[in-house]
């Protein structure tokens, strides 16, 4: 069994997420005493690798042209792209990847890794699917911290060639990073929950601010419009391929989503004030279920 203290981490993008991932390994598991493993960070623009070199979070840096010098050195590689730049950094590189390697990805839709991947990994290579559930406003590799991952829940998608030792494995090394809660599900199903959760999220976060006919209207804000428009501040490049991405299953969920509103609006526009009660009612008592509903880490 591989120890985690003696892993050669390969972190390819070193903006928020991949800067917090590596901030999160320096701190919680190469800390510790005895810790031989090393941080290798490979990244695009090359100033935020100088800042990790310097910093002590990474050991030794690479550009994106390196990759081939990169890849054979790393037990577990984590690759910090978007969706679609991640399947093609494993389909440009897949010979260079070490023989054993773990190699995960933090992308916010599954299902395309799942229907590319068996045609693109070599056997011996471990691609294990994962989404860590955090993440910030604020872009860039200064915006990264290693305690980004407290109690937060990371998503598994374990699939048939997954090997058992390296699924314990990624367990472990989530929960050393801060993580509290593991949940274990399918590709399709994780696409459809975080289309809900997240997705949606952002698509109603960014039509209500759109919708704002006067923008000096939060001068008589109160907290909740802040409360909902916070996710608004948003990568449109990257929710943009993601919404795309899970457009079926999205889509079903925008328009589930209509269907209340327009009854909200009806209600409101009749005074029916039952409606109304019975709309509100109902929606406080789900939101308590919801609220009761935990995931069991595994």
């Amino acid at each position: 069994m591989k120890n985690l203290k003696d892993l050669t981490y390969g972190i390819v993008g070193m903006g928020i997420m991949g800067g917090s991932i590596a901030k999160a390994i320096r701190q919680n598991i190469l800390s510790q005493n005895g810790a031989k493993g090393k941080i290798y960070a490979c990244n695009r623009s090359t100033a935020c690798l100088s800042q990790a070199l310097a910093e002590g979070v990474a050991d030794k840096i690479f550009t994106s042209t390196e990759y081939h010098k990169l890849l054979p050195e790393c037990d577990l590689v984590y690759v910090c792209l978007y969706p679609h730049a991640t399947l093609d950094f494993l389909k440009v590189n897949r010979e260079y990847f070490k023989s054993g390697a773990i190699v995960t990805d933090i992308s916010g839709v599954k299902g395309i890794f799942e229907k590319e991947l068996p045609s693109i990994l070599r056997p011996d290579v471990d691609f294990i699917i994962g989404h860590p559930m955090a993440g910030g406003e604020k872009e860039g590799y200064a915006h990264s911290t290693a305690s980004m991952f407290i109690n937060r829940n990371y998503i598994l998608c374990p699939i048939e060639v997954n090997k058992d030792e390296n699924l314990n494995l990624m367990r472990d090394f989530i929960t050393e990073i801060g993580f509290s809660r593991i949940t274990e599900t399918t590709c399709s199903l994780h696409d459809y929950k975080i289309g809900f959760t997240s997705q949606l999220c952002h698509v109603i976060a960014c039509a209500l601010v759109d919708s704002a006919q006067d923008e000096e209207i939060t001068a008589f804000g109160g907290g909740s419009f802040e409360d909902l428009t916070r996710i608004a501040m948003i990568n449109a490049p990257l929710w943009t391929e993601l919404f795309t991405s899970n457009k079926e299953k999205l889509v079903e969920h925008i328009e589930n989503f209509e269907s209340v509103v327009s009854q909200f609006k009806e209600a409101v526009k009749n005074e029916d004030k039952e409606k109304l009660m019975a709309l509100m009612e109902e929606s406080r008592e789900k939101r308590l279920k919801m609220g009761s509903i935990r995931t069991i880490a595994k």
